[in-house]
């Protein structure tokens, strides 16, 4: 990376390029190509005209420094939006970017395969707020219209879905949104901008748990909402308001996970890819969620849309007992039993969506398993997997 003017453009490169320049001028740090950990609360202003007109470029540490604007500016460029608002983790994202659309009295729409804490948020703190909230089939593409209604102020999208891995048609709902005024939200972690960047496809505001693939080394917590030109200002003003940071450390961290985050979910689709395909196969396995798999329901629109999937799936068994399942999760050697997932390290969760849908039903016939996979060799997954499977059988 040369010096450059920074009165002139610089140009627009593939992402795999764009996450290692992006947001970085080595040369605005004596040459170090990492921009530093800032810390800090206090700035001090030379003049008093100065702190009192705010006429600096930072003012107080909880309303940017130069590393934060860095991760920033990097994920707006990736985005394609007009600005990025980074919070302490996925979830006060979704929080954030929410608060930042919806009003007192208001109604909301949200998928009904969204991660299971936007729900919480929506029936609590938003519903303290008098906003009510109707859940929808992911599968509704433009008939999405016939549930707005006078007071709707925003759509929430999740796709692929949380979980279960319905894709939705994005460009449809956004399309029938749009004609209303209506905002779109979506959590684009599944993805990140490397395999879908929603603004181009109708999309106002994108949201993404950088705890997961941007940090991408499971120990990170940090969120990021990029949004158009239309509701960036709002998402700035309610993210300031509300006083939502992200530490330096983790920023850091977030900023050093994006410069590898173009090889890294490449190795990780590859080997998702690998392994779903082998477990498709096997007969203890009824189906298996993955949209880049051509038996998925919805993989016209994952093609359609997306450039690239993860290392994020699901598989449906037979018609195993708990106990058996359990046996199957506890028998892998490579597969922690965790929460999260985008990390180096594979992770399996048994789960169950049944309380978790209100506006469809989840009776897929047999228990369910997601599977994250990491940066392991595959080959050595596969054995585990199977010597797994085979527990399974024998419980």
């Amino acid at each position: 990376m040369k010096k450059r003017d920074k009165n002139s453009p610089r140009r627009k490169f593939r992402p795999a390029t764009e996450v290692v320049l992006a947001g970085r001028d080595p040369f605005q740090f004596e040459g170090f190509v990492n921009t530093p950990i800032y810390r800090g609360s206090t700035v001090l202003a030379p003049t008093v005209a100065d702190y009192l007109g705010k006429s600096m470029r930072y003012v107080y540490g909880r309303r940017g420094t130069p590393t934060t604007d860095s991760l920033a500016e990097a994920i707006s460029g990736l985005e394609g939006s007009a600005g990025t608002a980074l919070t302490p983790s996925g979830l006060s994202a979704i929080a954030t970017a929410l608060l930042s659309v919806m009003r007192a009295g208001g109604h909301l729409l949200v998928t009904d395969s969204a991660y299971g804490p936007t729900r919480h948020f929506c029936e609590t703190i938003l519903k303290s707020f008098g906003v009510e909230t109707t859940y929808f089939d992911p599968r509704i593409g433009d008939g999405i219209k016939a549930l707005f209604k006078e007071n709707t102020c925003a759509v929430f999208l999740e796709s692929p879905g949380s979980l279960t891995f319905e894709m939705q048609d994005v460009p449809a709902i956004a399309k029938q949104a749009k004609a209303r005024g209506i905002a779109v939200l979506m959590d684009n972690t599944w993805a990140t901008p490397i395999y879908f960047r929603p603004l181009e496809h109708g999309v106002d505001i994108s949201i993404q748990a950088g705890t997961k693939y941007l940090g991408g080394h499971a120990d990170v917590n940090l969120g990021t909402i990029a949004a158009n030109a239309e509701y960036f200002p709002r998402v700035k003003e309610t993210n300031g308001s509300l006083g939502i940071n992200p530490g330096p450390e983790d920023v850091f961290l977030s900023l050093r996970g994006l410069r590898t985050l173009a090889v890294r979910l490449e190795r990780h689709m590859e080997s998702g890819l690998t392994i779903a395909k082998w477990l498709s196969k096997r007969r203890e396995v009824a189906s298996v969620l993955h949209p880049a798999l051509a038996s998925h329901p919805d993989h016209k629109i994952w093609k359609r849309d997306f450039s690239g999937a993860c290392g994020l799936f699901s598989i449906v068994l037979k018609d195993y007992p708990k106990a058996a399942v359990s046996h199957f999760v506890e028998g892998l050697e490579l597969f922690g039993i965790g929460a999260s997932w985008g990390g180096y390290e594979s992770l399996a969760i048994p789960f169950d969506c049944t309380k978790l849908r209100t506006a469809t039903k989840w009776n897929p016939g047999g228990p369910a398993v997601r599977l994250h996979i990491g940066l392991e060799d595959p080959d050595d997954l596969i054995a585990d997997l199977e010597a797994g499977l085979k527990l399974l059988s024998a419980s």
